[in-house]
């Protein structure tokens, strides 16, 4: 009898740890921001950001963040609404994923610490284009295994890479304003809860 429940016993304690080790991470939106700068007339620089982000990393290290690009937020209600549908024609292209493969970087990222992770081979699918991105990020994990993931560097995003370039041109003719740069930096601070 005793037998029988210590292997039960011993049968649930490894349930326990093997859905503990294969837990994934979910993405905390109001913890989270990823950010954007615009720049006009050759030396105004404004920040801007996603209010609504979501993302998860799994427990193989498939790693996704999805941006609903119609939560932009510039602090102008116009400049919003011209980004959602002129640039970003989010009536077609309502998200941008980024997806990237942690898997060999994950044995490390679940010890407690701080860990910075060049290289990382990403992609950006966005405004109906795909396009390869390297990456450099780090990554601190608290002992219960939360994470937080953030860009070590900003990520250079070029318009001619994604066919947003006419868009950027239309916003400037509408703002009356000499250049608004094709080129945007963009950065990130990322809070994953561990499931």
């Amino acid at each position: 009898m005793f037998k029988a429940f210590a292997i039960a016993g011993l049968s649930l304690s490894s349930l326990v740890i093997s859905n503990i080790a294969q837990a994934d991470w979910q993405l905390v939106n109001d913890k989270s921001q990823l950010s954007f700068v615009s720049i006009k007339k050759n030396s105004i620089a404004e920040a801007n950001h996603f209010t609504n982000i979501e993302g998860r990393l799994s427990d193989k290290g498939e790693f996704s963040v999805n941006v609903d690009l119609t939560s932009a937020e510039t602090l102008i209600p116009i400049r919003n609404e011209r980004l959602t549908k002129l640039l970003f024609e989010a009536d077609t292209f309502a998200n941008a994923i980024l997806t990237a493969d942690l898997a060999s970087q994950l044995s490390s990222i679940k010890k407690p610490g701080q860990y910075v992770l060049k290289g990382i081979n990403a992609e950006l699918d966005f405004h109906g284009n795909k396009k390869p991105l390297t990456i450099d990020v780090l990554v601190s994990s608290a002992e219960n295994g939360d994470l937080s993931v953030s860009s070590f560097s900003p990520i250079i995003i070029n318009s001619n890479d994604f066919a947003i370039t006419e868009g950027i041109m239309e916003l400037q003719k509408l703002a009356g304003l000499p250049s608004i740069a094709t080129a945007v930096p963009v950065t990130f601070a990322l809070t994953f809860k561990k499931q």
